[in-house]
Order: C-alpha cells, then structure tokens, then sequence
C-alpha cells in the first residue's frame, strides 16, 4: 500500500517538477528586483548583478550594490519560458546612508509573472541583514524584459 500511494505521489507531482524552462536567458532588470542590471539563467539558476535602491523608511531611498544566485522552481503555465516562482541569495554592499561602506547578505522569495513575450513583472519579498544594523523585510517589485534561446 505505502509502494502505491509513494507511485501514485510521484506520478502526480513529477510535473511539477519537470524541466520546463528555456535553457538560456538574459534579463535586463529595470527596476529593482532583483536589482538594475544584468542577470543569466541556464536551466534553474541564474546569476544576478547590479543596483539596488530600497526604502527602508518612506521616502529616505538607500542604495546597494548587489550580486547573488537565484533558483527557479514550480513553472506556471505552458509557454516557452513560462512564469514561475524563486528563491534568492545575494551579497550586498551598501553605498550610502547607514549601510555605507558595510557588507550585507540578502534572502528573497517570490514569483516571476511572464506579462507578454518577454516582458515580465516580480514580486518578492526580501529579508536583509548587515553588521551594527537591524534586520530589514520589504517588498520587491521589478520589472525585466528576457531573451531566451
């Protein structure tokens, strides 16, 4: 019985998992998730880097350079380079306000929505933490357009 309901579990969800991303794609990220830049996926992990503006507080914007690895998971949908959920790791190095010159590591979550051909919209949440500062959770919205091949 547990044989069955383990085949019928694997069965089931091996969709889910299958691979169903494009093999290449290059991002130009306009804004700031993950951040303004570049980023190169190959399969299920990309690799990011670029600007990163954020509001901590309601107008004050503090800036980041910022680097990391992504991995995509649960693709939505049956087009080419379909939507799909992400988890990312990034380094962070700030450029002004109290995180100037201090060195941080960010965690992100979210989904990726392929608006049109390669149009598409993020929506994440992102959770930072640098020496002498709190740990910081925002949004992160960004808007990128992707080649695939």
């Amino acid at each position: 019985m547990k044989l069955l309901v383990l085949g019928v579990l694997l069965a089931v969800t091996g969709p889910l998992f299958a691979q169903r991303f494009s093999r290449n794609e290059v991002s130009i990220n306009g804004f700031r998730n993950p951040s303004i830049g570049l980023e190169y996926r190959r399969s299920h992990v990309s690799v990011h880097a670029g600007y990163y503006p954020t509001n901590f507080t309601s107008g004050v914007t503090t800036s980041f350079v910022r680097t990391g690895l992504t991995y995509w998971f649960l693709p939505v949908g049956q087009r080419p380079n379909p939507s799909s959920f992400y988890a990312s790791g990034s380094y962070v190095r700030g450029l002004d306000r109290d995180y100037e010159g201090k060195n941080g590591v960010m965690g992100e979550a979210g989904f990726r929505w392929m608006v049109w051909q390669g149009l598409n919209l993020r929506l994440g949440v992102a959770v930072l933490k640098a020496p002498g500062q709190d740990l910081k959770v925002n949004p992160t919205p960004g808007i990128s357009y992707s080649f695939t091949w």
